[in-house]
């Protein structure tokens, strides 16, 4: 007799899950047949309807919720833009409304995969492209292995771009189908494709040509050598497994809980974080996320002066998720979590590898010697590691929350890959960033994120406090000069929080729960420690700066609306400017005590070196979240003492044990 078959998973276990590959198939025909969409329909988005707030929180095991998913549609023939709910319980289509793009302030769906591929064909078929590099002295052979790279096209107000859904393309000389084409960028041309059109719809051909580099700086294995022989293995190992728990997207670190969630645009989402304190589940966070980031650069010539990629809402951080690889990008025991998706057909697919998650080691987390009774008592900090990685063309960024032993909440973007370059003259200095090699410049760029927190600091209803300190002027008050005080004061409307760090004051801001108390009277609250970076330093009217106007402010608050998802908008390609944060916070509505959320923008401005190629040294940039009269007392006291197992000359650990 053959295996009865297993029985199919339930469509969900609870009503932040992410769509399982049963409902995204599910939905993808009901919205088909109900609408009859034609095949030239590609599915520029595909997430998770989620319930309202309201609803999950009052959620029951057990209990019927329906099941949406939200869907964007592009029909590749008419350019035509659509925006679905489709109830997968209902088995019907809420809502199906068409998008304006075509008139101010437009806006586009982001990329998908399928108009990466098509660009390059389109762009190579068009006899300007084809002639302007006959003009750099290439062959019909060398044409062929051209390295075409879409690039978001941005917006300037020019007529060709009205009503249009575009990219602009770029060129990079290969003499090898596995060379490292950003060795070799074929400067002063650029194409703008249309995509539905199909055709190239303006040509940028500069009149100098600028000699191509043509040396070879490759990075894969066979090219680089070998490699040096002194590094020894380190292995992780923990004979017991992790500390951690996972039940379906439900995961528990020592006292930490959270669900996990993923969509396209944003990547990894952390919904419902929370501590145990006292045998009490205390939520901090009700979901958590990068919405955006964006990444102008500093070069006015050809090539450079409208790169700005927005690269969440252009392309799609989730959708352009790495497939882990066990100790290389995670190093430890780790778990794996796949994510189902949509392509752009709208059929189910899985990302294999796509979150990790592991424990690691962070040294020291408290400590103290006394020496006059002889008591020596040390605790070693470890910290939850969940993170995803997303490669978006030339760049590679890591997204990695890290959650503490004493309450601590860290987000750390980590930045490498490929920068872009600039083909430089002979004998030429090249005035808008560094020299990386010869005849090769990077230009100047900054890199800016932006990460939503919906907080829910031991409650539904926050305030946000911001504080400085100041030094107090000598006088009877201050006899010695020695004093100094700390200011604080309240965001009560969105405009008041729209703010910059400032790193001579050490301003930092606190979310805390006016309605609660703690050990010494005051209300609990997490302090919110940001890095004094340079913000966005186009200038202002520009371009990029109207699109990228999230990035003008390191904190905002806003009151919460389910229907403010993004710091840039819902459509920040093409989008004329204005949308996201600074459009929200026009509203100036009450944030005092109230459902609100934080928003961070965070990043690195970067001034390339030859350091940073062929492939740039990851760097970091994030932010933390501290406990600040949330807990009685330090949270970690209860850790049991660890022992170092190994001593490289055989002494033991006994101070630790």
């Amino acid at each position: 007799m053959s295996a009865a078959p297993s029985a199919l998973p339930p469509l969900f276990t609870y009503p932040l899950d992410p769509l399982n590959e049963r409902e995204i198939k599910r939905a993808t025909d009901i919205l088909m047949a109900e609408k009859g969409l034609p095949a030239t329909t590609r599915f520029a988005d595909f997430r998770l309807d989620e319930p309202a707030k309201a609803d999950v929180l009052a959620w029951t095991p057990g209990a019927k919720v329906a099941r949406r998913a939200f869907i964007i549609t592009v029909d590749t023939r008419s350019g035509d833009i659509h925006e679905a709910v489709v109830d997968i319980t209902a088995k019907r289509v809420v809502s199906f409304a068409k998008r304006e793009a075509r008139s101010a302030p437009y806006g586009q769906p982001p990329i998908i995969i399928e108009e990466f591929f098509k660009t390059g064909a389109i762009v190579k078929a068009d006899p300007g492209w084809r002639h302007a590099m006959t003009r750099r002295g290439l062959t019909d052979d060398e044409i062929e292995l051209v390295q075409i790279d879409p690039f978001s096209a941005g917006y300037f107000a020019r007529e060709v771009e009205t009503g249009r859904r575009l990219v602009s393309a770029v060129s990079y000389y290969r003499a090898d189908i596995k060379d490292n084409g950003y060795a070799s960028p074929i400067e002063g041309v650029v194409a703008l494709v249309d995509l539905i059109e199909e055709r190239v719809v303006q040509l940028v051909d500069d009149e100098e040509i600028i000699p191509i580099p043509k040396k070879k700086r490759n990075y894969n294995r066979e090219s680089l050598g070998t490699p040096r022989q002194d590094v020894r293995p380190l292995d992780i190992v923990q004979k017991e497994g992790p500390s951690f728990s996972v039940d379906g997207w439900k995961v528990d670190w020592q006292n930490w809980s959270f669900r996990l969630g993923f969509t396209p645009r944003e990547g990894l989402v952390l919904h419902q974080l929370s501590y145990r304190d006292g045998g009490r589940d205390r939520p901090i966070i009700y979901r958590a996320s990068v919405t955006e980031m964006v990444v102008p650069y500093a070069d006015p010539t050809t090539n450079h002066f409208w790169k700005s990629a927005f690269d969440a809402g252009e392309y799609g951080l989730g959708k352009l998720a790495n497939a882990l690889e066990l100790g290389c990008d995670c190093l430890g025991l780790i778990r794996y979590f796949d994510i189902p998706a949509a392509d752009d057909l709208g059929q189910p697919m899985v990302m294999k590898n796509a979150i990790c998650m592991h424990e690691e080691d962070y040294g020291i987390l408290w400590k103290h010697y006394e020496f006059r009774n002889d008591t020596y008592e040390v605790r070693r900090s470890r910290r939850l590691v969940i993170s995803f990685f997303a490669t978006v063309g030339n760049y590679d960024y890591g997204f990695y929350w890290y959650l503490y032993q004493d309450g601590t909440i860290q987000l750390e973007a980590k930045l490498t890959g490929i920068i872009q370059t600039a083909a430089v003259a002979p004998g030429k200095s090249y005035p808008w960033g560094g020299m990386v090699d010869e005849g090769l410049g990077g230009p100047t760029h900054q890199h800016f994120f932006n990460v939503r927190m919906h907080m829910m600091v031991d409650g539904e209803k926050n305030t946000v406090t911001e504080h400085e300190f100041h030094p107090r002027p000598w006088g009877t008050d201050n006899p010695h000069g020695n004093v100094f005080d700390t200011t604080s004061r309240v965001l009560a409307r969105e405009r008041d929080a729209a703010r910059e760090a400032d790193g001579r004051t050490g301003r930092y801001w606190k979310i805390s729960n006016p309605n609660a108390r703690n050990s010494v009277g005051n209300p609990p609250g997490y302090k919110l420690i940001v890095q004094p970076s340079p913000l966005m330093l186009a200038q202002e009217g520009s371009y990029v700066r109207q699109r990228g106007g999230f990035a003008t402010k390191h904190v905002w608050v806003t009151h919460y609306d389910p229907a403010e998802r993004y710091a840039s908008g819902d459509y920040p390609n093409q989008h004329a400017g204005g949308d996201g944060l600074p459009r929200y916070v026009a509203q100036n509505r009450p944030i005092e005590n109230e459902d609100i959320v934080v928003w961070h923008s965070f990043g690195h401005t970067h001034v390339c070196k030859p350091e940073d190629f062929p492939i740039m040294p990851v760097e970091y940039a994030g932010f933390m979240l501290k406990p600040n009269g949330f807990f009685a007392g330090n949270p970690a006291m209860d850790l049991p003492p660890d022992r170092n197992g190994a001593s490289i000359d055989g002494r033991d650990g006994s101070c630790c044990a």
